[in-house]
């Protein structure tokens, strides 16, 4: 997916193996402007080792039915998102969906979540789900004006004494881009 964005090339496109060390450099960046108010340092922590280890990031670029994309903006890497089939039928979830702040605001995200409904077209999905923290307000806003709606509410334990304190959010993938 290309675009012009007021005159700024805008690419979405798959996350290769060579862009691993930049994605997770970009997300410390990003989990850091945002997440210590929320969830604090030391989960911030947890949760980057846990979801941004080079190694889990490698892993998940190799398998089947999960997919990372990257946003370049300019030539630069703006942010990225990561989806996959859950294996309920006609059902992919959003799992990751970020953008540097400075790029915020600019329709990415929402570009982002149109390329992740075009795979889950491909695929036979109708709904995309996502969980964000019940906090997260500006991201909470985000999904409602992209059409989502809050499905449930659920607190997760995922280990080191902390807790995901999520909503559980769904979609409808458009049956046309």
């Amino acid at each position: 997916m290309i675009r012009e964005n007021g005159g700024t090339a805008v690419r979405i496109e798959p996350l290769e193996l060579a862009d691993v060390e930049r994605l997770v450099a970009l997300a410390r960046e990003i989990w850091y402007a945002h997440y210590p108010a929320i969830i604090g340092a030391a989960q911030i922590e947890y949760m980057l080792d846990q979801r941004y280890g080079r190694d889990v990031v490698r892993a998940e670029l190799q398998r089947d039915g999960l997919w990372w994309d990257r946003l370049m903006v300019a030539g630069q890497l703006a942010g990225f998102a990561s989806y996959f089939l859950t294996g309920a039928p006609g059902e992919m979830k959003l799992d990751k969906l970020y953008v540097h702040p400075r790029h915020q605001r600019h329709g990415y995200g929402g570009m982002m979540i149109a390329r992740a409904c075009e795979v889950a077209r491909r695929h036979g999905c109708r709904r995309l789900t996502l969980a964000v923290n019940r906090n997260n307000r500006s991201a909470i806003a985000a999904y409602l004006k992209h059409g989502f709606r809050v499905a449930d509410a659920v607190v997760k334990d995922i280990g080191g004494g902390f807790v995901m304190d999520d909503y559980i959010m769904e979609g409808n993938v458009p049956l046309n881009g």
